[in-house]
Order: structure tokens, then sequence, then C-alpha cells
């Protein structure tokens, strides 16, 4: 609270000489008492500890007891292909998870600034990190402030702090200013210079009162140490895994049960039970899911989106609140000149097509370009924001500033100050001299006396000041800074003090940091698709709802409330009238975590945009954090879930059309392998009950649920993504898999194709005069009928998988080719069906023989009528009505 202190008091406190500074020896003992000024990073996860992270998952805990149990009987082969599912899993995400983390590394630009104190009475530039609590330090323009500082003099100081506030327009610093509101906002404190925000413009000193950990920044970073929560994906896998679970060991226990009344071996019974675990959990799908998301992660880093955690994906597609930072997210974060004013004719200033202008709005844009005191050379630009805007203005107009600062050589000037709001330059022009003078218009016609109008001198009445003063508060109400400018000729150098009396009045320009130009369109597709985009600023009420009602997010200034009026509202009542805002302004990175909660706490999954420190704690806190990679700190690259590579708003709107779609696909592959798998317990089930041989083996079950079911699995999580999925409303986070008539339609299938595998031994048995209930059949036969059960089952699966592209359109519809992926799957996993009944040792292996012409003939007709029954069912409930 250094802000509520005097200079003396601060100096007391810290036990410093302001025009000395600390003595090298005092430095040496507060580096041992307070550490050196860096902000610690976050440790590192091991590899070892990211692969262990990937384990933490119910399918895989069912997994592994899956493992456990066929090895204590004996089947080592089963056991070990079990194991190498979990395994590849696994090695997935760290691959998926280091490769993001690598890319992180090379967003960072290491750079280490140099800091400016005052030791023994000496002036030395030092490292940064080497800057201790009670160092006097020396700020000027282009410096980074390297710790948190109490100032104690300052001269026409600005700082650049929108990295920490979010405000794009420098703040103005005063060293002599006190203030006893604790609750003041940081960006509102001109007493203080904090840690890594950037001087403008002039100059100076003032004393380090926190580094490292201890400053603003340290305070955000040590807030960024939380775990992490699970994702809608991630909870609705886990609720699978353990319904999964629990129906694997029903099963089991039903056979028993089954088994003890029938008066059965109940070891054979156990050895079945284990069929029946294995054909009741589908082992590929852990798997499967880490393999789509890994893909679509792979696709949105060629979209510019830079995913860290593989289920963010998939989060994405949940999203219904984007809450964005103003500056440089929605806006370019630079002052832009956006239109300018000269007696009765306004000009707006557009990036092409630009107005012809006349001799009074030539000398307007002379006189802001010569009285100024940024550079820009080439991309190199240098100074204050607003001072680069007017030199960017000059120079879409051919007015460059290298030229006129050539023809016109500045030879005196009056630097600006917080008193006078006026900066005045005197420039040689051939014989005489020209005075420039720039500042807030108010000031400025208070010493003018003429006006430029048509080129030509007039006097300034009252009236036309009225007027001026009118036009500006108009651009002001449109959040637009106003700046004016004057001029006049001397016929001799004149001094600084003449300079600001009786000028010529000109005009002035409004300017402000303008919104992306491709923002407004995803904004647009983001309502469409059910998204409410909220507006967090550090910037005032109506700068935000200016830009907010240029791009659509709020049509009123009621939608928009302040950090102070924030403070006043507990949790709860935040959380009840969330709702009817859609712009927070001057609000502090605590108030954007409250926002951020306030809006999971109605059942909204949320994602955070930004890119500046403050950003970083409601980063972590939202469902989904969003970083920019360019202008984005290290630190809220740290806080966040994906990074994208070109700060584009739009790109998150990509995203989430990329989310919804890979939670779509993810589905068709979750539904897939489950009626898959429910066919092979209906089969197995069914031939308990009435006292059937066991038509499949648990080494086939599991080549099926492994090799055969995972290829069109896997293909059909990466279906071309569907037009319209960003014309829906986002889900229900809380929605099951089995919403919406998906646990009905899974049961239909895995019954149909467990009856069309049970029909299929039959028939195999039958070729040999025997059926399922006759006694004592020969092995041979058996394995016949079990080879005919076993290629329907996988075929009839492998067939199946290509209605499950769409609930409503037919294969016809949506094109048979247009995933190519899974007609390739299709044909390489009848190829493997084929190879294991064709090779001998193979067929040895699954306990399989060859079949005839006919039965081969009949195995393919029986696989086919799955697809064909939910094709027809497709063709008849969504055909449009004639």
């Amino acid at each position: 609270m250094y802000f509520a202190k005097s200079v003396e008091e601060v100096s007391k406190d810290l036990n410093v000489n302001i025009d000395k500074g600390l003595s090298n020896a005092e430095v040496e003992k507060r580096v041992e008492k307070y550490g050196l000024n860096k902000i610690k990073d976050q440790k590192k996860r091991s590899l070892f500890s990211i692969f262990v992270s990937q384990l933490k998952d119910m399918l895989i805990y069912v997994l592994l007891g899956a493992a456990a149990i066929t090895f204590f009987i004996g089947e080592y082969v089963d056991g070990i292909i079990i194991l190498l599912v979990v395994f590849l899993n696994a090695l997935i995400g760290v691959v998926q998870e280091n490769k993001a983390s690598q890319a992180i590394e090379e967003l960072k630009k290491m750079s280490y600034p140099k800091a400016l104190v005052k030791r023994d009475g000496n002036t030395f530039e030092i490292k940064s990190e080497n800057v201790v609590p009670g160092d006097l330090v020396i700020l000027d323009a282009g410096r980074y402030v390297p710790a948190d500082i109490r100032l104690t003099d300052s001269s026409n100081l600005k700082i650049e702090e929108s990295s920490l506030t979010g405000e794009s327009v420098p703040s103005e610093k005063d060293h002599s200013k006190v203030f006893n509101d604790e609750k003041i906002p940081i960006g509102d404190r001109k007493n203080m210079a904090y840690s890594s925000t950037i001087v403008t413009y002039g100059r100076g000193e003032g004393i380090a009162v926190h580094t490292g950990m201890e400053t603003e920044i340290g305070t955000i970073a040590k807030s960024l140490d939380q775990e992490e929560g699970l994702t809608p994906l991630q909870k609705r896998l886990e609720e699978l895994g353990k319904v999964l679970g629990f129906l694997a060991v029903g099963v089991c226990v039903l056979i028993f049960i089954i088994a003890y009344f029938q008066g059965k071996d109940l070891f054979d019974m156990f050895l079945t039970a284990i069929s029946l675990a294995v054909a009741a959990i589908p082992e590929g799908l852990a798997a499967i899911v880490a393999i789509v998301l890994a893909l679509g992660v792979t696709r949105m880093s060629k979209q510019n989106a830079i995913v860290k955690r593989l289920p963010a994906v998939e989060t994405l597609g949940s999203v219904n609140v984007i809450c964005t930072d103003k500056t440089g997210t929605l806006t370019q974060n630079k002052m832009t000149v956006i239109e300018f004013y000269t007696y009765k004719n306004k000009v707006k200033v557009s990036e092409e097509d630009l107005e012809e202008i006349n001799e009074t709005e030539e000398n307007l844009i002379k006189t802001f370009v010569l009285c100024n005191d940024a550079t820009y050379e080439g991309d190199e630009k240098t100074g204050d924001p607003t001072e680069i805007a007017l030199i960017e203005m000059g120079k879409k107009y051919n007015f460059p500033k290298k030229l006129l600062n050539e023809n016109f050589p500045r030879v005196s000037e009056r630097p600006f100050d917080s008193d006078r709001k006026l900066m005045s330059t005197l420039n040689k022009v051939e014989k005489k001299y020209r005075v420039n003078t720039k500042g807030a218009i108010d000031n400025l016609l208070k010493i003018c006396t003429k006006v430029l109008i048509d080129g030509k001198e007039k006097e300034l009445t009252s009236k036309m000041k009225k007027e001026f003063l009118d036009k500006s508060e108009v651009m002001s109400q449109n959040a637009l800074r106003v700046l004016s400018c004057a001029y006049k000729y001397t016929e001799e150098k004149i001094s600084p003090e003449e300079m600001e009396k009786d000028l010529t009045f000109i005009g002035f320009v409004g300017m402000m940091d303008p919104p992306r130009i491709e923002v407004k369109d995803s904004i647009e597709e983001a309502k469409l698709a059910g998204i409410t985009p909220i507006m967090i600023t550090g910037d005032h009420k109506i700068t935000a709802f200016a830009i907010a009602k240029e791009l659509d997010i709020a049509s009123g200034i009621e939608e928009a409330i302040e950090g102070s009026e924030l403070d006043n509202l507990s949790d709860d009542e935040l959380a009840k009238f969330i709702k009817n805002y859609k712009i927070f302004a001057r609000v502090s990175p605590e108030h954007k975590v409250r926002i951020v909660k306030a809006f999971k706490d109605n059942g909204n999954i949320v994602s955070m945009t930004g890119d500046g420190v403050n950003d970083a704690p409601s980063l972590q806190g939202a469902d989904i954090g969003v970083a920019m990679g360019i202008t984005g700190t290290d630190v809220a690259k740290g806080a966040s879930d994906m990074i994208l590579t070109d700060d584009n708003f739009s790109t998150i709107v990509h995203a989430v059309e990329e989310g919804r779609n890979i939670y779509n696909n993810i589905k068709k592959s979750v539904v897939f392998l489950l009626s898959c798998n429910l066919g092979e317990v209906v089969a197995i089930l069914v031939s308990i009950l009435f006292f059937w041989p066991i038509p499949l083996l648990p080494t086939q079950i599991l080549w099926i649920n492994l090799v055969t079911d995972s290829l069109p699995a896997i293909s059909l999580g990466v279906d071309p993504g569907d037009k319209s999925v960003m014309q829906e409303k986002p889900r229900d986070p809380k929605e099951s898999f089995f919403s919406g008539g998906v646990g009905i339609k899974v049961a239909i299938g895995g019954i149909l194709i467990g009856a069309l595998t049970l029909a299929a031994f039959y028939i195999g048995l039958r070729e040999y005069g025997y059926s399922p209930n006759s006694e004592n059949i020969p092995i041979e036969v058996l394995t016949y009928g079990r080879t005919m059960a076993f290629v329907v089952l996988a075929a009839s699966q492998l067939f199946y998988s290509i209605s499950m592209r769409n609930d409503k359109k037919t294969i016809f519809k949506i094109g048979f080719l247009s995933n190519k992926y899974l007609i390739g799957s299709i044909f390489i996993g009848l190829l493997l069906q084929l190879g294991v009944i064709s090779i001998p040792f193979l067929a040895k292996a699954f306990k399989v023989v060859n079949l005839n012409l006919k039965d081969w003939g009949i195995v393919f007709i029986l696989a086919l009528i799955p697809l064909f029954i939910r094709e027809l069912y497709k063709l008849v409930r969504f055909s449009p009505k004639a």
C-alpha cells in the first residue's frame, strides 16, 4: 500500500537515502534477505509425471483390471496386448503435451532488460534481476520498469501498462500524489510504476518497494499454482468407465449365478465370465479418444492454435460464454486516428481510398507530425502510442516525418507537461519560424486568437470556440481521444515561454485503439452458434462500450458495469445478476476471476481470452484459457490451455467449431464401439442362457475389439466436419453420451449384431448336422461354427461403421467416399480378417479354420444386414415428406 504513503514515509520505511540510494554493502544484505528480482517459473513436469497423469482415468483402471485377470488365468498374450493399449494411450498424451510445451518455449522471446539504479551516489546500469527493495531506480523513455516502484520524481512521465491493466493508453504519472482509497485500481495509482510495464514518455525516479514474487506480477504468478479440473469430455469418459466397470463385474456375477443354478463347472464358467468381461469393455476406446484428439490438435495447429492439453480441444465445443480482454484481443492494441475536424468539416481516415484534403487539413497533419517526439523508420516505431498514431496519419497522407523534419528542422521546443497539457515546437520555415502546438482542446483554445478556415486566418469568436468544443464532446462520447493543434509564424527565434501565445487554431483529431477488422464477423458467427461474447477490460466504461457497440457485443450502456460497482456485490449477488452485463470495465485481476467464476456458477462453460499478465488468473480459472502468442506475456501463455499464434479472435471461433466436430466424432466412435461390444455380450449371454457352447473365444473378442473395431473407430474420429455445426446451440455440459435416444440406438445395433453372430454360429454347426443344443459336438465342428460367428461379428461391425457417420442422412446423401479413411479402414479390416483365417499360424493361434465359398457368401450377406436396416430406417424416417 505504498501508493497511500508520501515519499518521505516510503524512504523511511525502506531505509534509503533518496539522493544517494543504497550502499553496495546494504544491497548485498538485501539480496540475501529478498533474493533475486525474478518471477519463479512453475515447476516443470517431468516426462514420467506426465506419463503417470495419463493413467489417471477410470477406463484405464478398468483395462488394468482386465489385464490383471487375463494374466491370472494364464492368457499372457491377451494381458500383454491390453497393457500395450494402455501404454499407447499414455504415450499419445505424453507426446502431445510435450509438443505443446516445446511450442510454448519457442514462442517465448527471452529477454533480460537492464535497469538504471543509483547506488552510493553513482548511477549504474545493472541486470533487472539484481534490483532490490530500497533501490533508487531511474526511468526514461523506452525502458522497462524492473520492479514495483513508488515514484519520488516525475517529469512528463507516461507508462504503458496494458499488459497489467488492459488500458491501451499510457498512464500519466505524478509522484506528488498520495491515495487513501485502498481499493483504487492499479491503473489509477498515478504515483506508482509496476514491474514489466514500459516507459513511453518523459523520465522519473522512484524507490523499488517490491521485487520478484512480491510485485503485482509475482502475486498473479503465485495465484496460478492450482490444480486443473476435469474437462466435460473427461467427466463423461470417467462416467462411462464406471458404467462399463460395473457392467463387467455385474455380468460376471450374473454368469456365476446362472452357472450355479445350471450345475456347470465353476472354473469353466469363470473363464466364460472373463470372455464376457472382455466383450463388455471396449479396450481400444481410451487410445482411440486420445488419437482422435491428437489428430484434432494437429489440424488446429495448422490453423494457428496450439493446444496444450488434449481434452481442452473438446471442451472448446461446449463453450457458451467467451470472456475476452479488449486491448489487443478485440482491438489492434495501437492508437489510430479515426477522424479529424477543421471548422465545419469532418474527414474520416480509412485504411484505403482516402478523401482529398484541403489546405487547412494539410496544415493540421503537418502540425501534428512536426510537433512530435516519436520515431517511425521502416517498421520500427518508438515513442508514445498517441504520437505514433499521428505520424502514421501523416504517412497515409504522404507527409512522412523524416521528410518534414528535413524540410522544417526543429530549432526549439517546449515539452509537454501535465499542468499545461500542451507541447510546442519551433521549426525553421525558409527565412521564418513556425510554432507548432498540440494538446488538450480546452487548454489550447484559451491561447488561440485566430482560426484557419479554407487556408485563411480569421478571428476566432466565442461562438466558434463553443462549436469546436461541442464537436469534440461528440467525439469523446464515441470514446475517441481528442487532441487539437494550432500554429503561428514568427520572424525570429522566440523563447519557449513566448511560443504558446496568440496562436491560430486549426482543428483536432479523434483517435482510438480500433477493433480488429475480422472480429465483427467472428462475433456474429459466435452469437449464431449460441455463444455469448463478454468484454472484460481495464479501460473506461465509455471507451469499452464504444468498441462493444461497434462489434455488436452490447447495445446499451446499461449492459456495462465497472469494477468499483462489482466490489459492492457479493459473489452470490454477482452470480445472480451476471447475465445482465456484457461489458466489465475498470476491472482488476481479482475482478476477472470473480466474473469467470460467476458465469461458471450459472452452469456455463467459459472461455477466457487475453494476452496480459492481468489476464493470467482468469485464464486459469476458466474452463478454457486462450492466450495470445505474439503479444501475450509468458505468464498468460503459461496459465492458458490454448495459445493463438496469430493473436486473432477469429481463430477462437474456428477452434470452437473444430471442438464441436471433434466431440461429435468422438461420440460417433464411442457409440460405434459400444454397439459392437454389446453385440459381443448379447452373443455370449444368450448362448449361456440357452445352454449353448460359447460362440466366441476371449482371444477372438480381443482381436475384434483392438484391431477390427479400432480402425473404423479412428476413421469416424476424423470424419469431415459438419458445416451446420455452428448453427446449433452449445450442448449442455452435463449431457450424457447416451442422451437424445443414443442409448436405444446402441441397444438396437448391439442386439442386431449379436443376433446375427449367433445366427452364423448356428448355420456353421448345421453345416455338419449339429445344432447348438447338441451334446458332444466335435471340436472341429465347434471351430467351424465359431469361425463363421467370428467373421460375421467382425464384418458386420466394419460395415455398420458406415451408417454411424450421420444419424439422419444416408450414406448416399453425405457421400460414400467423403471419408476415404473409413473406406480404407474397412478394406484393411476385411483383409486382416481374411489373413487371420487363411494364414495357418494365425488360424492356429485364433482357433479358426477356412470357410467354403458358399459360407463366405452367407457370412457377408449376414454382415451387411445391420448396415442395410439402419440406412433403410434413415431413408424412411428422415426423408422429406411429399
